[in-house]
């Protein structure tokens, strides 16, 4: 029978953006949707930044390959996601690092959602022109 290789699941969340992580140990690199990461995001160097956070933070960089599936919302949102689901990955991983991923912030999932529509107005929020005559 084949070995069964160690892998450490996390699932993160942003917006509407669910991401689905794998980390293996002892690769390096961040695929998403089976593209690497800068081709991904199309060179925005910043999205790339939020992803490495908790690898960076915790100095596991270069120990795990990132393998990701991600749907839903745009870019910043996933990328956000996956902060989420690399964070809660690393937990699973070693125990250790839970002080220093929470108090980064990068275990609590960020809860702001698009306010919805309401009818009679133009937005959420935004009434139409208000005119006297």
């Amino acid at each position: 029978m084949a070995e069964k290789m160690t892998q450490y699941l996390g699932t993160g969340r942003r917006k509407t953006s669910v991401a689905r992580v794998r980390l293996i140990p002892g690769g390096q690199g961040v695929e998403i949707n089976g593209k690497a990461m800068d081709e991904y995001f199309g060179g925005r160097a910043i999205l790339s930044k939020i992803v490495e956070q908790p690898l960076a933070l915790t100095e596991t960089l270069n120990k795990f390959a990132v393998k990701v599936n991600v749907v839903g919302g745009g870019n910043s949102g996933q990328a956000g996601a996956i902060r989420h689901g690399v964070a809660r990955a690393l937990l699973l991983a070693d125990e250790s690092l839970k002080e220093a991923l929470k108090e980064a912030g990068f275990l609590t999932r960020d809860s702001r959602m698009v306010e919805r529509k309401k009818y009679g107005k133009k937005k959420a929020r935004r009434s139409p022109q208000f005119s006297k005559r």
